[in-house]
């Protein structure tokens, strides 16, 4: 890490406000699904009271309420949560800036205190400085662990860092470790798995990641834009029409610097997706009329064979329709295979760490980043301004 790191600043009796990302799923009732996001932030706040802080204030969003007050997207059962985990009170104020929330975050007689939504603010997005300061005031340091929000310059990731001495929380600085090897000094054989709808939203990792890695595997509904540029017939199957040249001409660069990419040679094949359809395997052309869901046994053969031997992978998007749970056998196999090989494996956040989950795999993989938006541009090579924000070392 060439940013400051929590190690790398004295804590005792400061004041120090954190960025988290408690951006988490919750029901009807606003009952929280999955705190898988609050609990990975848990180890740097720890860290933060055990070594002597004065108190605690941390920030986040959830949901988008577009700069106005949406009860439903309130951050107090993020707080009730945030208590049980840490073992301590935690105070919850009502907003995030104003004259009234810095007195009542100084008169807390609570060490943690959780600010309101930071998005109920629209200066929030927009980076605005006068909110930024505001935010700052309320600390003497400032500590960034939400990796999910790494890639926006908003007021409390980047705007707050001109007014404070900034660092690297825990989890965000797994994120670089374990992404930016990745892209820049991956042990080899390398290999990538894509997958996803859409080989649009994949461009910048493939551009990115082609002169770096062995291979790129690719699977999911993005795997038929290829196999319609390579004349293959694909049904009624997911199509980017409007990027098939672009499809020849990744091909085309992938064979010029002797890379493979690696597309399904057989499929789940269905009239209609839905849950209880009838499938069938299809071979390597797809009937008319019938709708690839998954990759077939023998695309699952093939593309275990080519990750046997690998010593870093970074997989981001599944391989079929997972959430459904009859064309979720592909990617359920790769995630089981590659769990148990002697490999880094990095899953890149969203609808691939979702399928992980799913599977209950989570501990059975070296790493999974907790943003898909942020660590899909960390895979493109981009800058992340959260990050570059940092103060330096």
């Amino acid at each position: 890490m060439a940013k400051l790191t929590i190690k790398d600043i004295d804590l005792k009796n400061k004041t120090v406000l954190v960025r988290a990302d408690f951006n988490v799923p919750q029901d009807k009732d606003l009952n929280i699904t999955d705190d898988t996001r609050i609990r990975a932030t848990v180890p740097t706040l720890k860290y933060i009271l055990d070594s002597g802080a004065k108190k605690l204030i941390v920030m986040s969003h959830l949901g988008r309420p577009d700069g106005k007050r949406v009860d439903k997207y309130s951050l107090k059962p993020v707080a009730l949560r945030l208590q049980e985990l840490l073992g301590v009170p935690v105070k919850f104020l009502n907003d995030c800036v104003g004259d009234n929330i810095k007195q009542e975050a100084d008169a807390a007689k609570e060490r943690v205190v959780l600010l309101e939504n930071l998005r109920f603010h629209a200066e929030e997005e927009l980076n605005d400085a006068g909110f930024a300061k505001q935010l700052a005031s309320l600390a003497d340091v400032y500590v960034n662990d939400a990796f999910g929000t790494a890639h926006r310059a908003h007021a409390s990731t980047e705007g707050v860092t001109h007014f404070l001495k900034s660092s690297a929380g825990f989890l965000l600085e797994k994120e670089i470790k374990y992404l930016g090897g990745a892209v820049t000094n991956p042990e080899k054989p390398f290999m990538v798995i894509l997958g996803g709808s859409k080989v649009s939203d994949k461009i910048g990792v493939i551009e990115n990641l082609l002169p770096k890695c062995d291979a790129i595997i690719v699977g999911g509904g993005m795997a038929y834009t290829f196999l319609k540029a390579q004349g293959k017939s694909i049904g009624n199957s997911k199509l980017e029409k409007d990027k098939l040249d672009l499809a020849k001409s990744i091909l085309g660069k992938a064979k010029a610097l002797k890379k493979e990419i690696i597309l399904p040679v057989d499929h789940v094949v269905v009239d209609t997706i839905d849950a209880n359809a009838k499938s069938e395997i299809a071979g390597e052309n797809i009937p008319d009329g019938k709708i690839a869901v998954d990759i077939g046994p023998k695309t699952i053969e093939l593309f275990e064979d080519k990750l046997k031997s690998a010593k870093t992978i970074v997989w981001n998007g599944p391989v079929g329709i997972f959430e459904m749970d009859a064309f979720s056998k592909g990617s359920l196999a790769i995630a089981k295979f590659i769990s148990g090989l002697k490999a880094t494996t990095i899953i890149g956040g969203g609808d691939t760490a979702a399928a992980v989950a799913k599977f209950k795999l989570e501990d059975k993989m070296t790493h999974i980043a907790t943003g898909g938006g942020a660590s899909l541009e960390y895979l493109e090579g981009k800058v992340l301004p959260g990050v570059a924000a940092l103060t330096e070392k």
